[in-house]
């Protein structure tokens, strides 16, 4: 492992226990085994290395998400790929996933809320576009596809936290996935 991937796992670790603001650049350079300034080199700064973190474990989450959006004439279907990857992507790294949610949550004028909002806005513009796809599927749908895509990421995400939060060692499964989906096509389809 090269000092920049130390560097941004060791920053995963230290901002997902301890929260971005109480961790200090020493701090990380410290558990990473390198210097200050070789720190400074790589990310010119705490918020360049939140900033590159969340890219770089992002960008994993969105290819896995991407793939599974691809909608295929079959709604319900193309829903339960996207939670099922979704859940299995998180699951897979909870600590990035659980980091991303709290700093989407947190101020709005704070660094945290400001370095992961394009990455929420990313995820709940690839839902509504998959939603423009099946307009003619589902009538009622037309002008509601961003509100559809809100409520679905809510469900994904609430249900992901419970279950994380719960520190279960199993992952979340299929048929949480498909109980979502359920749910959520029940609402829209009536």
């Amino acid at each position: 492992m090269d000092n920049k991937e130390k560097i941004l796992e060791s920053a995963l670790e230290l901002f997902y226990t301890k929260g971005y603001d109480a961790v200090g650049v020493q701090e990380i350079a410290d558990r990473s085994g390198i210097t200050k300034p070789t720190l400074y080199h790589y990310f010119g700064s705490k918020y360049g290395l939140l900033e590159s973190l969340i890219e770089t474990e992002y960008t994993k989450f969105r290819k896995a998400l991407e793939t599974a959006a691809v909608y295929d004439g079959d709604l319900p279907m193309t829903l339960y790929r996207f939670v099922s990857t979704y859940f299995e992507v998180a699951w897979k790294n909870a600590k990035f996933y659980k980091l991303f949610m709290s700093m989407l949550y947190a101020g709005e004028a704070s660094e945290m809320h400001r370095a992961v909002l394009p990455y929420a806005t990313d995820q709940l513009n690839m839902l509504t576009a998959l939603f423009l796809k099946a307009g003619n599927i589902i009538g009622n749908m037309n002008g509601r596809q961003e509100q559809y895509a809100v409520t679905l990421i809510g469900m994904i995400s609430h249900s992901l936290l419970l279950w994380l939060n719960r520190n279960e060692d199993a992952f979340i499964g299929s048929e949480k996935a498909f109980a979502i989906v359920h749910q959520f096509l029940h609402g829209i389809y009536v």
